[in-house]
């Protein structure tokens, strides 16, 4: 018998193999995006204490209400813009399953999607494995900048959504306003579905602001929002995210979500709407991580490494065009093997493998670890 693939072409994923070179040479791991150090004492004790209490069966398809509700009151608080807890917001096994979700009730075959690149690694394939199209359009420059005359050029009659990523995963830049805005003039009066990756909502630096997608009335009402607690809470091996989107569009996701994972871990999703009452959980990460990017940077300012302080996430991306011709590829294993520190090449998210010369470093890490690092780069 011959199995065909849906998927032919994709490979393993440059997050384990860069992961599994660091433990293989027992190398310092900037690679993968997860930080190493705890999350709060208060957040586990919380869960704890839902298990305890008997929160160990099946929550809710769309999530526990309380935790709902919560997530609800964060938008008030933060942009001053409402999702309803009953109809509009449901729980999920983390961001990737919500993206996933989200192309699989709503794309269908040659249905093109636009992906701006560099861009997160589970975009494309998902959009591939439902039959519809990727249509990759290249951030320009240094900044990593869309350039909107392209995006409206690539718009068609068979453009069903556009996706978005801010703060942005790897480059660590955000969207401003203006760019918010362009999208909205480019995509008013038509059905074209946006996908807003927002997991790093709470990481922006500089007093820049987070321009979320429900800021914008006329998007808002056909958008998803994207978000995860995994990233926001130290805890991305909980797998915990959500997904916000009007009535309309959160009952087609769900209609696909109740047969995927149907509903996710229960004392998990107590825990999180008990520590949830305090905003300042959220409140004080931007500070947090901006403290842990001006640190990784001040320790690396006389390397041979050039580079703009990211905007926002818990990464950095480097320059090492003064240091090696090679492809960022080969750098990054090199690096990995022979010097002891992992970390991302960003050509594997470009269109078309483009080398810039870039590696993406994961500064959620304690201050120690973050150090040693710093000692190899400035050896280069």
């Amino acid at each position: 018998m011959r199995h065909i693939s849906k998927l032919p072409q994709v490979e393993t994923s440059i997050f384990t193999i860069m992961s599994a070179l660091a433990n293989k040479h027992e190398a310092i791991n900037l690679s993968q995006g997860f930080p190493n150090f705890k999350s709060d004492q208060k957040l586990i004790d919380f869960v704890s204490q839902a298990m305890n209490s008997g929160f160990n069966q099946y929550a809710p398809m769309a999530g526990n209400l309380e935790l709902r509700e919560v997530i609800s009151k964060k938008f008030e608080l933060l942009y001053n813009s409402s999702y309803n807890p009953e109809n509009e917001i449901t729980v999920t096994a983390g961001a990737t399953q919500a993206i996933y979700t989200i192309i699989s009730a709503f794309i269908h075959t040659d249905d093109e999607v636009i992906i701006f690149k560099p861009a997160y690694d589970c975009y494309e394939p998902t959009v591939k494995i439902n039959g519809g199209k990727p249509i990759a359009i290249q951030m320009e420059g240094s900044d990593y900048k869309i350039n909107w005359e392209e995006v409206a050029a690539k718009i068609s009659t068979k453009t069903k959504m556009i996706i978005i990523n801010t703060p942005h995963n790897p480059s660590g830049t955000v969207l401003a306003r203006k760019d918010m805005l362009k999208l909205q003039a480019l995509t008013i009066g038509t059905e074209i579905i946006i996908l807003s990756d927002e997991v790093y909502e709470h990481m922006i630096f500089d007093a820049l602001k987070h321009q979320s997608i429900c800021l914008f009335a006329e998007l808002k009402e056909r958008s998803f929002i994207v978000a995860s607690f995994g990233k926001t809470f130290h805890n991305t091996g909980w797998k915990m995210g959500y997904c916000c989107a009007p009535k309309e569009l959160m009952t087609e996701f769900q209609k696909v979500h109740q047969f995927n994972v149907f509903s996710v871990n229960s004392a998990m999703q107590k825990g999180l709407a008990d520590y949830l009452q305090e905003p300042k959980h959220y409140l004080e990460l931007a500070d947090f991580y901006q403290e842990k990017r001006d640190y990784f940077l001040s320790l690396i300012q006389d390397s041979k490494f050039t580079f703009t302080p990211s905007q926002g996430t818990y990464f950095q991306v480097l320059d090492f065009s003064k240091i090696t011709k090679e492809n960022d590829v080969e750098f990054a294993e090199k690096l990995t093997v022979e010097k002891g520190l992992a970390s991302i090449p960003l050509s594997v998210f470009n269109l078309d493998q483009k080398d810039d010369k870039m590696l993406r470093f994961c500064f959620a890490k304690t201050n120690d670890t973050l150090k040693k690092a710093a000692d190899i780069l400035n050896r280069l």
